[in-house]
């Protein structure tokens, strides 16, 4: 049997556990950016999935202003981590210049993710529920605000329909295929 027999299974599974928890404490991130309620459901979730790594590494690392610097470091240390891991199963020689440049790459592309993935959850939600008591809503909706109110500002309504989220979404792809070719080489 091939060495990507077993290695490529086991890199699918590091990916995606590491990345499930790093979409986690990235959500962290923005909880804070964002200003969630606290008693949201969602926001305690969130916390609760974080808090013990988050609560140890507070104990090394002050805040930085309104900032968590402990999630920070958590969510470098952690992709860190899964790529050291990807990178040991598939045996290639890496620099420690393009570890870091992978790191960067790959934060970027998870937030440039979430994003995108709040942004149709948001749309899904108003086609399927408008006006429901729904706990997801007002935490998406404070989370794609900054991105959607400046081109809902700029870019009128056609016939009653919101192109914002296309708007906004299509930006993100466009960055996301400007950046990383330069984050990853």
């Amino acid at each position: 049997m091939p060495s990507g027999y077993f290695s490529t299974p086991l890199i699918f599974l590091i990916d995606t556990l590491f990345s499930i928890y790093l979409a986690i404490i990235a959500l962290r991130l923005i909880m804070q950016w964002a200003q969630w309620e606290h008693h949201n459901p969602l926001v305690q979730m969130i916390i609760r999935a974080t808090q013990i790594p988050v609560k140890f590494l507070r104990q090394f690392i002050p805040s930085l202003g309104r900032w968590d610097s402990a999630t920070i470091v958590l969510l470098i240390v952690l992709t860190l981590i899964k790529l050291f891991l990807i990178v040991l199963l598939q045996s290639i020689p890496v620099t420690f210049f393009i570890l870091v440049s992978w790191l960067l790459a790959d934060i970027f592309s998870l937030f440039i993710t979430l994003f995108t993935a709040s942004i149709i959850i948001q749309v899904i939600l108003s086609w399927v529920a408008p006006y429901n008591d729904n706990p997801i809503s007002p935490l998406i909706n404070r989370m794609n605000a900054p991105l959607l109110n400046p081109v809902k500002r700029w870019l009128p309504l056609l016939s009653g329909l919101d192109l914002s989220p296309l708007v906004v979404i299509l930006g993100l792809q466009v960055l996301s295929m400007l950046v990383l070719p330069l984050l990853t080489g």
